[in-house]
């Protein structure tokens, strides 16, 4: 019984995120999922209260994904310049069959209190998964990033993901090539960025900014 109750579960998030690409966030609605799932609308909310905690199933499965092949991406690759393009590249991959929509949705999303959006408390768990492919990539990096700025980086780059991110949703070149270009561009410049950390005189720039960002997380 469980299995099925599983089962009946993935298929109706399965269409809907299918639908989600095909027909675009705005036009998918939960009667329209249940009747391609061959559910009932009940059925359907049985599993998914909403819309939105089928965005949410959207997310995990995108960082599930994102997560398999940036293991894939980052293996042999040992620079932080490099280790950044592998994780920024493949999460624009992965994200790639929902780019048609993306626009569409980033207006119901970027509200604070949208329930999808991504800085939101229902977000935690995509957010968590997506803090630890950056937390890998930093953490296996060689040379090593400076000690005190360890801690911190893996969110500071999952925040600059988020800008990517936002730059993808509206690029309109094909394959997203200025997506691209931008990641090839800043990954070596932020890599460069923070190899000065280990320079006494500038050194004392990055604790600022350190200071500052904590200061921040600690008032939200």
């Amino acid at each position: 019984m469980a299995a099925k109750s599983e089962q009946t579960r993935q298929l109706v998030a399965d269409v809907a995120l299918k639908m989600f690409r095909e027909i675009g966030f705005e036009k998918t609605t939960m009667r329209a999922i249940a009747q391609e799932a061959g559910v009932s609308v009940g059925n359907a909310y049985y599993y998914f209260a909403s819309k939105d905690e089928l965005v949410q199933e959207l997310y995990v499965q995108v960082q599930d994904e994102h997560a398999v092949v940036a293991a894939q991406a980052l293996e042999g690759v040992h620079d932080l310049t490099g280790r950044l393009k592998a994780v920024l590249h493949t999460g624009v991959d992965v994200m790639a069959p929902y780019h048609q929509f993306g626009s569409d949705f980033i207006s119901t999303a970027i509200r604070p209190t949208s329930p999808v959006n991504p800085f939101g408390e229902a977000s935690t768990a995509a957010r968590e998964a997506s803090l630890a492919i950056f937390r890998s990539a930093v953490e296996g990096s060689s040379p090593a990033v400076a000690k005190k700025l360890r801690a911190d980086l893996p969110e500071l780059l999952w925040l600059a993901y988020m800008g990517v991110a936002l730059f993808w949703v509206y690029d309109k070149s094909e394959g997203q090539r200025r997506t691209r270009k931008l990641i090839d561009g800043a990954a070596p410049l932020v890599a460069r960025g923070l190899s000065l950390a280990k320079i006494p005189g500038v050194s004392k720039v990055f604790d600022d900014v350190l200071g500052l960002v904590r200061s921040v997380k600690e008032d939200s």
